[in-house]
């Protein structure tokens, strides 16, 4: 009888201890790069923590951190904690190059790298190191760079499927006038080339006018297209020059509709003396799900934040910084799989990434054709300061027959 108990013991001991080696030599035959360790993997946030932009970067932070929360509670990726190292450029240039150079080498890659002219001037580098990156941003003249991660349509598409929206219900139709007020740069001057392409395919006309991003007084734009006679309005601005834009409007009785890009929207507008007129007029159009949305992934943010936050506002950066940390995940996960955690291994998963389902937090994503967005469908919501984050979904994601002609749908 003690012979009997003996044996199975160490025979279960040895079991135990070749499983252990399994595992131990498994994780040893992937190969491994920059941010790396046999016990984490580290990737990087660059954003404005300080500056202008703290709102909406500090609440697309509490996103990644639902997500990563969920990956690191059922055992990280490839036996390896997932962990954040954050860097805050408050929105100046010089500090974000310090602060890159100084966060390049301890990470696998950015998962968020914001601002427009940060991106252009880190963009060099990132592509020599072949850093996968995730902007915060969706510019079109992002997508020739085969290192960036575009969660989501572009501002173009975004404003072809937000006209469409406003001309099948009858806001538009063709032949009228449409106006665009946009900030240059790459945010605005993608997202006004929507506009334009809806004006040749409609016979409508444009009228544009073009801002600084720290313009703050748009009487003169707005007074302009009332005068055009313009029947809607699209918005491709900062937060508080959609507030000023919109509040302008008010204090010209001209009750015309706003369609306006996701990155133009703030909750915060709502507290503002123009909330009720923004809440009256404005739609945003976005390809990241509201936190109201009714599709599982954006239930299962509102669940996780209103669970982990329970005393804190939620907005739609919630749901922008879980869907990238998720789709940003799978490729590492993917990675894994491959048995190449290097950042050419992670470069060689992001490519072959097609179909991935985000659960109704943006479309189906695609990564495979540089050149090409990752995704060609948006929603479109309401203004509603009654419900958590502020925005109330009026048509679940689609795509425009425009969007199709004009030759970018993602394969």
């Amino acid at each position: 009888m003690p012979l009997r108990r003996v044996l199975p013991t160490a025979a279960l001991a040895l079991a135990v201890l070749a499983a252990g080696c399994g595992a131990e030599t498994e994780k040893a035959q992937v190969k491994t790069g920059p941010g790396v360790t046999d016990d984490t993997i580290s990737l990087g946030i660059l954003t404005d923590m300080t500056g202008p932009f703290k709102a909406s970067a500090l609440t697309r932070m509490k996103g990644y951190e639902l997500y990563l929360k969920q990956v690191n509670d059922r055992g990280g990726i490839c036996g390896r904690r997932i962990e954040l190292k954050q860097k805050d450029h408050a929105y100046d240039v010089q500090k974000a190059l310090d602060a890159y150079f100084d966060l390049e080498p301890q990470v696998l890659g950015l998962l968020e790298l914001a601002g427009t002219p940060m991106t252009a001037a880190i963009e060099p580098d990132i592509m020599q190191t072949r850093t996968l990156t995730a902007p915060a941003s969706w510019a079109a003249s992002l997508l020739g760079n085969p290192h960036m991660m575009i969660v989501g349509t572009t501002y173009d598409l975004d404003v072809i499927n937000g006209l469409d929206h406003y001309k099948r219900k009858g806001v538009i139709k063709d032949g009228d006038t449409v106006g665009h007020v946009y900030a240059k740069g790459s945010y605005g001057d993608n997202a006004v080339e929507g506009s334009r392409f809806v004006g040749t395919q409609w016979n409508m006309k444009i009228v544009e006018q073009p801002i600084s991003e720290t313009a703050a007084d748009l009487s003169q734009q707005i007074a302009a297209l009332k005068a055009a006679g313009a029947k809607a309005v699209v918005l491709s601005t900062t937060p508080a020059q959609t507030a000023a834009a919109v509040g302008v409007a008010a204090a010209l009785k001209w009750e015309v509709p706003f369609m306006v890009n996701v990155v133009g929207f703030d909750t915060a507008i709502l507290d503002s003396p123009v909330g009720p007129a923004v809440e009256k007029q404005v739609s945003v159009v976005t390809s990241v799900a509201p936190f109201t949305g009714s599709q599982p992934g954006p239930r299962e943010v509102a669940a996780a934040f209103n669970k982990y936050y329970p005393n804190d506002k939620p907005a739609i950066y919630v749901d922008h910084g879980y869907t990238v940390a998720k789709v940003f995940l799978s490729v590492i996960e993917k990675a894994c799989q491959n048995g190449d955690l290097t950042r050419d291994g992670v470069l060689d998963a992001f490519h072959s990434t097609n179909g991935l389902d985000t659960q109704g937090l943006t479309s189906a994503l695609h990564y495979s054709l540089v050149g090409r967005p990752s995704a060609t469908q948006s929603y479109i919501t309401k203004v509603d300061s009654k419900v958590p984050g502020g925005l109330t979904t009026v048509e679940e994601l689609f795509e425009s027959e425009l969007v199709k002609a004009k030759g970018t749908r993602a394969k």
